[in-house]
């Protein structure tokens, strides 16, 4: 067996500073097409995963490494050209090359690229995958358990669960244990999470801070015509609104820019919805962190960092009050505060703001919950109920996705407004996803599977691995693995939270008769539909009561009207 051991390395690990890069000789990056063939991905996402690959590339090899870079169909045509190059016998030997792995987040991806490797007489050592904060050995430790292939599935047949995890729980382990946000063993400011005052909508004369862009250059640019020129894709596909970033320097400038002008705002307004405003104050780096330009580690530090320079107490801060873009021009001698200007994810001084805002303890619990809460919990769920999570459907959901989630076309303002969102960017953020996108899919009846498959082609940060148990899950309640209830609600929340029902055609106000609010009739008739199943679901008690109010008229009323809304739906009219 040869001494030298080549690092592979998949489209989802580009950092550049990984120790798996330490020992390694030389590098491997197989650009593989043939999984955009076979689905209409958003064209967006596409040009997005392969001209970061390539920036990549080149940036591994400006650091002084030895960078093989292969496009081929497949994997295994990828393994089969570099092969060729390390061992001209074609493996024949029995001797071909080492290759080192970080163990892929795809279930099962890991043992089929190492078969695909032994295929043609090489070795695959696979690693830990640095660009997940926890292990699976942390999960184990934390579960009190080692699930083997002898226990059985942790999903049954019927969608339910063996184990139930909880995300808060995991949550104050984690922080626990990486001491994020800790004082002395206890959470900062005495509580774990400042969920209740992260639930309001912005007035309508405060503007968000500007999105950070990043204008592609040739190298992006000519990627992007070989992706519309060589898949057939979906959404919007013209460069005009494609502002991710693409490099590590760029992923970087994007999390200075969050922590500088957008987290001040993120708490507050973080569950809003606007009209016209796709991104508000969110930190829109989940690409990149999903793409590995990112650490997971790298922005939590960096907002702990700025809150232990610019922290006030939850809710300490309110963004409406003090300048337009987010609080980014506000002074923190407002606050009775020196600040010393914000740091970028390196710790040097922004030269762009030298006053940036205070950053509220609701801001930074906030996010630093979506990534070592969320991020880390979901990742571990999913290794943990695969494969029969990806079918999941307990409640036994099968009608066809509307077609308003491909084309948008549709009066409803909220789920038009999600729609084209990710249409034009391949992106919305986590309410849109969970309360509209997900919540409509859920109380007409969608199958979970094709609305997986839905939010994987469009989403530029979605991997099976993220989609899953996200989708399947959380949002269609196909599984009660990671949830008590499903995410199921009327208009009412949409209303609380956005400002859509005010310019909405149909009427919020009302359930049931022409021109009422599609969410309204649906959701009580899931309620009725589902009921043996949801009835002993914990935390429905109150809604059962509520359907126990209701009288036989009533009800032939809302299954009238929810029949009309998914015939609408499916004939492509609502």
């Amino acid at each position: 067996m040869s001494d030298r051991t080549t690092c592979w390395l998949l489209g989802d690990q580009l950092n550049p500073d990984l120790d798996v890069l330490d020992a390694a000789d030389d590098v491997l990056l197989i650009e593989a097409h043939g999984f955009a063939d076979r689905r209409p991905y958003h064209a967006h996402k596409l040009t997005l995963v392969f001209a970061a690959m390539r920036h990549f590339r080149d940036e591994l090899r400006e650091r002084g490494h030895d960078v093989t870079y292969v496009r081929a169909e497949s994997f295994g045509e990828g393994l089969d050209e570099f092969f060729a190059e390390r061992d001209p016998s074609g493996g024949d030997g029995g001797d071909g090359p080492r290759l080192r792995l970080m163990r892929p987040a795809s279930h099962g991806a890991g043992e089929r690229l190492r078969e695909l490797v032994a295929e043609r007489g090489g070795t695959l050592d696979l690693v830990d995958n640095e660009l997940f904060w926890t292990t699976p050995a942390d999960w184990r430790e934390w579960a009190g358990e080692s699930r083997g292939s002898d226990d059985g599935p942790l999903v049954g047949d019927d969608g339910a669960a063996e184990r139930s995890y909880r995300q808060e729980n995991w949550y104050r382990h984690v922080r626990r244990e990486t001491g994020v946000l800790m004082d002395d063993g206890d959470p900062v400011g005495g509580e774990w999470n400042y969920d209740d005052l992260n639930q309001e909508t912005p007035p309508d004369d405060w503007e968000p801070p500007a999105r950070p862009t990043f204008e592609p250059d040739e190298l992006t640019r000519e990627t992007h015509a070989w992706v519309c020129d060589r898949f057939d894709t979906w959404g919007n596909d013209s460069l005009d609104e494609f502002a991710w970033p693409v490099t590590r320097g760029e992923a970087l400038e994007a999390l200075n820019a969050f922590v500088r002008d957008g987290l001040p705002a993120f708490g507050r307004y973080e569950d809003a919805m606007v009209a016209g405003e796709p991104f508000l104050s969110h930190s829109v780096l989940s690409p990149t962190i999903n793409l590995g330009l990112l650490d997971p580690r790298e922005p939590v530090r960096a907002v702990e960092r700025a809150y232990a320079e610019r922290g006030v107490e939850p809710g300490g801060y309110d963004p409406a009050e003090h300048g337009a873009s987010g609080g980014a021009t506000a002074s923190l001698d407002d606050f009775g505060d020196g600040g010393d200007g914000a740091n970028d994810a390196d710790g040097a001084e922004s030269a762009e703001s030298t006053d940036p805002a205070p950053v509220p303890l609701n801001a930074a619990e906030g996010y630093v919950r979506q990534v070592i809460g969320w991020r880390e919990f979901v990742r571990h769920v999913y290794r943990e109920a695969m494969p029969e999570l990806a079918d999941a459907n307990q409640l036994g959901q099968d009608r066809d996705l509307p077609p308003a989630y491909w084309d948008g076309d549709t009066d409803m303002r909220c789920l038009s407004e999600a729609v084209d969102h990710v249409r034009e960017y391949g992106y919305a953020h986590h309410i849109e996803r969970l309360m509209v996108l997900s919540n409509f899919a859920l109380v007409y009846g969608a199958d979970p599977t094709e609305l997986n498959e839905w939010f994987h082609l469009g989403f530029v940060d979605a991997y099976h691995w993220v989609t899953t148990p996200n989708v399947v899950a959380m949002g269609s309640f196909g599984t009660d693995v990671l949830s008590s209830k499903p995410y199921a609600s009327s208009g009412s929340y949409v209303n609380r939270m956005s400002d859509h029902c005010a310019d909405c055609p149909y009427a919020v106000s009302r359930t049931t008769g022409e021109g009422a609010c599609p969410f309204n009739a649906l959701y009580w008739d899931f309620l009725k539909e589902n009921e043996e199943t949801l009835r002993g679901t914990g935390r429905m008690g109150l809604m059962y009561s509520h359907v126990d109010d209701k009288d036989d008229a009533e009800w032939e009323s809302i299954r009238e009207r929810a029949a009309r809304v998914r015939e609408l739906a499916a004939d492509g009219e609502l």
